[in-house]
């Protein structure tokens, strides 16, 4: 019951127009940033690890930037569960959609590689672009609590993806193979695997980072073409998500190499606008210092 009523005040507040949804956004600024000083200590040493020649009034600035941002990703996020396509399909634009149609109507499958940069909620929205020929598919990440994760799901399929939970990626990736359908899966691939399940180390943020590779032997093994989506923001509620082919043929790709030319271009996208990207998340708890080897 407790977790319906957290609910009910976000499906009212979704129905706000995000012009006010923003006044309300800098309220969360000020609450989150100097009141609760949230996650606040994980934000800056991220920060300061990531960016070591950045000087410590440099590191504040993106830090209140990345702040700013972030509880306006918040409000967007939960303006995606009521949002009309019209003003979603003004609000983020896809380019290159036009490459991608072409190859899935070649009867190629996709993997995209996406980050947790930028709004990539609405990323959901893509289904609205792509051919009706192929299955737009979102790979999550099941929450404990079964109230949020319904309402999550409900908002990212409202635009026509279909939702598969992470343990059960293989599994309709071959059936998909299988049967003949052309698919886009997307992966938010920056994910920090489990420490039972760190088997692989790649340079990121200067740092050894622990990384997952599931999505690089999915796509090595079926076959599939390798693409990252750049979502960059043009101005407050409006962003541009850009399609970058990683590799033309990921298959001839030595181990590993496929996972490391993502978090590369994630890198430097990351480098290009920090604030951007979802510091308050403890992504290099099981990382290692870039100058340290990987047997300490």
């Amino acid at each position: 019951m407790k977790y319906r009523l957290i609910s009910l005040p976000i499906i009212l507040l979704s129905h706000i127009p995000l012009r006010i949804m923003y006044v309300i956004s800098d309220c969360i600024f000020y609450l989150l940033y100097y009141v609760i000083r949230y996650r606040r200590e994980i934000t800056r040493k991220n920060l300061v690890g990531s960016f070591p020649e950045k000087s410590e009034k440099e590191i504040k600035q993106i830090e209140k930037k990345f702040y700013r941002f972030f509880t306006d990703n918040i409000v967007e996020s939960c303006r995606m569960i009521s949002i009309s396509k019209e003003e979603i399909s003004r609000r983020i634009k896809f380019t290159n959609i036009d490459t991608i149609n072409d190859i899935l109507r070649s009867g190629k499958s996709i993997s995209l590689y996406i980050g947790h940069y930028g709004n990539w909620e609405w990323v959901s929205s893509m289904p609205l672009h792509i051919d009706k020929c192929a299955v737009a598919t979102q790979i999550y990440q099941k929450l404990r609590n079964k109230n949020m994760s319904r309402l999550i799901m409900y908002s990212r399929e409202r635009m026509g993806a279909k939702s598969v939970e992470m343990r059960k990626t293989a599994r309709y990736v071959h059936e998909t193979i299988s049967n003949n359908i052309v698919s886009i899966v997307g992966y938010i691939a920056d994910q920090s695997p489990r420490k039972r399940d760190v088997s692989h180390f790649i340079p990121f943020l200067n740092r050894q980072a622990p990384v997952l590779v599931g999505t690089e032997k999915i796509t090595k093994h079926y076959k599939l073409e390798a693409w990252f989506l750049k979502v960059s923001r043009v101005k407050r509620g409006y962003y541009e998500a850009e399609f970058i082919q990683l590799h033309e043929n990921p298959s001839e790709l030595p181990d590993f190499k496929l996972t490391e030319m993502y978090y590369n271009k994630l890198e430097q996208i990351i480098k290009e606008v920090p604030e951007l990207y979802l510091w308050t998340h403890n992504r290099f708890k099981h990382a290692i210092e870039l100058d340290k080897p990987l047997s300490e």
